[in-house]
């Protein structure tokens, strides 16, 4: 019997891919055959050597070395997954981000993917194949004003980044999609909705239901879990996928409100 889904034979760059929906994708391409690669600032403990290069993307040495690595240890690379996202920015709406907030969110959110697809992607071309996987966020179109401002824009620009490429290298062969993950249930996650659950006198469950109505609620009643987000990423990075170019992919548990 034919595996529905495999990645065997596939050489893939993921970044951020020790906590998470980033270590759940690296541990499934692995399972799916893949050769990977993955970054962080530190290497956990649990992950080999040979699949890590510790580097800071949200410089340009960072991401030139993660370039360097990649190359001498994958050789060509068929897929590339931008998996680094995230936000520092603290609460108090658009007055309260400063310059140096906005430069933070754009290093994190946006640059690291523009500066390696400019090293990586023109090999790609060349070779006339290739899947490039940005992970976007529903807060693109569902920002949370008081906190994710700067973050949400970040993540549009992403999007808006991400399709402009597609439309360049699609008719070349390389594919270029992205998946707009909504609340993940990560170790992170966890401990918000933890201590919100201890500012407001309730239990975890409570907690998360804070996070859930500050959404404006999730219809499906949980947020996704890792590893569902880490089984849609693959299936639009694998050969099943060979027609399916310049999208976005929603995962939130229908928490956006429209179509």
């Amino acid at each position: 019997m034919t595996d529905f889904l495999n990645l065997r034979g596939k050489r893939a760059l993921i970044t951020a891919g020790t906590k998470g929906a980033g270590a759940a994708t690296v541990s499934l391409f692995r399972e799916l055959g893949a050769q990977v690669l993955t970054t962080a600032r530190a290497r956990p403990e649990n992950l080999p050597e040979e699949l890590f290069v510790e580097a800071d993307l949200t410089t340009e040495e960072g991401c030139a070395a993660v370039v360097d690595v990649a190359r001498q240890r994958l050789g060509n690379i068929d897929i590339i997954v931008h998996m680094l996202g995230g936000s520092s920015a603290a609460g108090g709406g658009f007055r309260a981000l400063t310059d140096a907030e906005w430069q933070k969110e754009m290093s994190l959110n946006l640059f690291p993917a523009v500066r390696l697809d400019r090293e990586l992607v023109p090999d790609m071309v060349a070779r006339g194949t290739g899947v490039v996987v940005h992970v976007t966020s529903i807060q693109r179109v569902l920002p949370l004003p008081e906190a994710t401002t700067a973050y949400a824009a970040a993540k549009a620009a992403l999007s808006t980044y991400s399709k402009a490429m597609s439309k360049e290298v699609s008719p070349k062969g390389v594919r270029v999609v992205r998946v707009s993950p909504g609340w993940i249930e990560t170790e992170a996650s966890v401990h918000l909705a933890q201590r919100l659950a201890e500012k407001a006198g309730t239990d975890l469950e409570g907690g998360k239901k804070i996070i859930m109505d500050s959404l404006g609620g999730i219809p499906l009643g949980r947020p996704a879990k890792p590893t569902e987000v880490a089984d849609l990423i693959a299936f639009l990075a694998s050969d099943r996928a060979a027609s399916i170019t310049g999208t976005e992919y929603t995962i939130d548990g229908g928490t956006v409100p429209t179509a």
